[in-house]
C-alpha cells in the first residue's frame, strides 16, 4: 500500500481535517504519524490543492491542542500512571528516562527542543504535566515549539515534495505501519464500545 496515495485520498475527502486530528492525535500520546501527515500536507500544497499558510495554522493549532490535552492527562494522573501504562502508547521506561534527562539538562525549553526529536515530541507534553510545570509557561514555549514545528515541517513538504524518493524516505514503510496500527486500534476501540452499547441495550429490554 502506497502512503503517500493513501494520504493524497484522504485529503481530497477530507480536506484539513485530515491535517489537524493526525497532528492533534499524535501530540497527545497517540501512535498516529502526524508529522508525516504534514509533511505530505506540504507536499499537497505544493501542487495547489491546499493554502499553504492555512496548512500551516490547522497544524499549530492541532498541535497546541493535543500537547494540552497531553499535559492534562500528565498532570491528572502523574509519572506512575506513565509507567504503568506508557508501553501501550510506546512509551517505554527507557523512553521515559530519556525525557527527564532532556527535562534536567534544558529545563522548560525541554517543550521547544523536544519538538524537534524523534521519540520525545509525542510525550513532552504528558511529561511536562507529571512533572507539575506550570502552564503558563508550558504553554508559552508549547505555541512557540508548535509554530516553529509547522512551518519547518510543512516547507519541507513544500519545497522537496517533487523529490518523489526523497518523501518515500520519510513516509515509507514505518509510517504506513504506524498509520495502519492507529487504524486498527480505533476499529477495536470501536468495536468494543460498540459491544457495550449494545450489552446495555439488551439489559434494558430485557
Amino acid at each position: 500500500m502506497d502512503l503517500l496515495g493513501t494520504l493524497t485520498g484522504l485529503f481530497v475527502s477530507y480536506g484539513y481535517w485530515v491535517v489537524f486530528f493526525g497532528v492533534m492525535l499524535e501530540n497527545a500520546g497517540l501512535p498516529v504519524p502526524g508529522e508525516t501527515i504534514l509533511l505530505a500536507a506540504g507536499f499537497f500544497a505544493s501542487g495547489g490543492h491546499f493554502n499553504l499558510l492555512l496548512v500551516m495554522l490547522v497544524a499549530m493549532i492541532g498541535a497546541v491542542l493535543g500537547d494540552n490535552a497531553g499535559f492534562a492527562i500528565g498532570r491528572h494522573y502523574g509519572r506512575g500512571f506513565l509507567l504503568r501504562y506508557g508501553r501501550w502508547v510506546f512509551l517505554t521506561p527507557r523512553r521515559l528516562a530519556r525525557i527527564s534527562g532532556f527535562f534536567e539538562r534544558h529545563g522548560d525549553k525541554t517543550i521547544l527542543l523536544a519538538r524537534f526529536v524523534t521519540g520525545l515530541r509525542v510525550f513532552a507534553a504528558i511529561f511536562a504535566g507529571a512533572s507539575e510545570m506550570r502552564w503558563r509557561i508550558f504553554l508559552v514555549y508549547n505555541m512557540a515549539g508548535a509554530l516553529l514545528w509547522s512551518v519547518v515541517i510543512t516547507m519541507l513538504g513544500y519545497l522537496f515534495g517533487h523529490s518523489w524518493p526523497l518523501l518515500e524516505k520519510w513516509v515509507g514503510r514505518t509510517g504506513m505501519l504506524i498509520l495502519l496500527a492507529a487504524m486498527l486500534t480505533l476499529a477495536v476501540i470501536w468495536r468494543v464500545r460498540a459491544h457495550r452499547r449494545a450489552s446495555r441495550a439488551a439489559l434494558l429490554t430485557g
